[in-house]
């Protein structure tokens, strides 16, 4: 059974933001469609609180990874607690979806993403905002690459 990992997002004194409950209520649907299968949530500050509302749901087999900061910290991260995991189904937003793909691509980590909707009132600011990210992410990418001895 594929894992599923659950990327975080910011949460506002200790409750989940309408953002991440979109994403953690499609984590739910997943979930209950791969009975048994972990889910990992993973965030700084994020962890516990993605854990918790996901528990007061009905999902089990919660694992926390409250370290990673940033989307590749995420994947890697979550790959090192279950490095024999052949596939993930990674859950995020709809805007997010193309830098995952991306850093999971560039990590070796193979992923299926199940994209969860934007809020409506959240939509252009993450649509700004992915428009920095995602050429932000592509240039790291490409440095770590540069940096990577060839073998």
């Amino acid at each position: 059974m594929n894992p599923i990992l659950v990327l975080g997002s910011k949460v506002v004194d200790g409750t989940v933001t309408d953002l991440l409950a979109s994403r953690l209520d499609r984590a739910v649907e997943v979930a209950s469609k791969s009975i048994g299968a972990p889910v990992v949530v993973s965030g700084f500050g994020e962890a516990n609180v993605m854990a918790d509302y996901l528990r007061e749901r009905g999902v089990a087999g919660i694992v926390e990874e409250p370290w990673a900061t940033s989307t590749n910290e995420n994947l890697e991260n979550a790959h090192a607690l279950f490095p024999e995991t052949t596939q993930w189904t990674v859950v995020t937003s709809d805007f997010h979806a193309w830098r995952t793909y991306l850093w999971a691509r560039h990590l070796g980590i193979p992923i299926t993403v199940v994209t969860a909707p934007t809020p409506s009132a959240e939509r252009l600011g993450m649509a700004i905002r992915e428009c920095f990210a995602l050429p932000h992410s592509t240039l790291r990418v490409l440095w770590r690459k540069l940096r990577t001895p060839k073998s």
